[in-house]
């Protein structure tokens, strides 16, 4: 009893506050923010939402659990056994090509991108829809500022990411007139949001297919559509697969997936990411598959494992053979 009257009580008075500053406890949350604000948020909302018991003081333990570099190895490895059951859903990915024609004919024409690649993408991601998401995409955020000590590289890099996503978060609520309590944004346990799994700071790319409708990503049409979009601009995937010059797509997965046993740093695409670590090539040298490694090259843009970059290959490329 006493705690709900705290909360009650909590809850009062922020909503009666008014703020003029970005003055917290917590540097982090003073920087989120002032990002805000700089981006049009005012100093109240930004403070609301940043005190808002609900969104941050709430944390998501199986996110934090699974975040943690022993689960994103074996995160990894699976991604090898999704790709192979996903060979057995490709029948449901022409159904689904077909049921949703005339939006992708729209996205072709307008964006370069193959339906193909983008069915292929949606169905990893989620499963045409299938998954719902059981997590909130800012708590699950919240959780990483508020506990991970920037020590090492990728200690740093979450601490940057999960603060750039609370800002796109803050901002999207915003925009969108949400009070924070209920701004609510259904995620997985990394906080990718929607149909296409769109980290929050990615939602700048996030479009409808209706030309009246703001952008929902838990529709299908605005999920294709945006990925689309997002290949379109921050891959510049601008012209389509003519899959005839493409090798064979099974024998190609088979033969990277032996090559990434064998090797402990293997890359399917890069002798070297742009931090200077070296990786072993596996296209390198291998001239005959340069016009297949500019579009795995594309599909990294979307999601930076080489598995799930070939599997997305692979399956769009017997979605177009079927």
């Amino acid at each position: 009893m006493k705690f709900k009257l705290f909360v009650l009580l909590f809850l009062v008075t922020n909503l009666s506050a008014k703020y003029t500053n970005c003055s917290f406890q917590n540097e982090h949350y003073e920087d989120i923010c002032k990002k805000v604000v700089k981006g049009g948020v005012s100093y109240d909302y930004a403070n609301n939402f940043l005190l808002s018991y609900f969104k941050t003081q709430k944390f998501d333990e199986v996110s934090w659990k699974y975040l943690q570099p022993r689960h994103i190895t074996t995160h990894k490895k699976n991604e090898k056994k999704a790709n192979n059951v996903l060979v057995n859903r490709i029948p449901k990915v022409i159904k689904h090509l077909k049921k949703y024609k005339n939006v992708y004919d729209y996205t072709e024409k307008k964006y370069g991108v193959n339906r193909e690649i983008v069915a292929a993408i949606l169905l990893k991601e989620t499963n045409l829809g299938a998954i719902k998401p059981q997590h909130d995409a800012f708590i699950v955020f919240n959780t990483i500022v508020r506990r991970v000590k920037p020590i090492s590289s990728r200690q740093k890099w979450l601490l940057r990411m999960g603060k750039s996503n609370m800002v796109a978060i803050i901002k999207h609520c915003y925009k969108g007139d949400i009070v924070p309590e209920e701004c609510n944004l259904p995620s997985s346990y990394a906080g990718a949001v929607g149909i296409p799994q769109f980290m929050p700071n990615s939602f700048v790319y996030a479009k409808s297919f209706h030309k009246d409708r703001v952008s929902d990503l838990t529709k299908m049409e605005d999920a294709i559509v945006s990925a689309s979009y997002f290949l379109h601009k921050k891959a510049k995937y601008t012209k389509l697969i003519d899959w005839d010059k493409m090798p064979d797509m099974q024998k190609i997965e088979a033969d990277w997936y032996d090559f990434e046993f064998k090797n402990d740093n293997a890359s399917f695409s890069y002798r070297k990411n742009k931090h200077g670590k070296v990786y072993d090539c596996y296209v390198c040298n291998k001239k005959d598959l340069n016009y297949l490694n500019t579009y795995v090259k594309k599909v990294l843009r979307y999601n930076n494992s080489s598995n799930y970059a070939v599997g997305v290959i692979r399956l769009a490329y017997d979605a177009y053979k079927f």
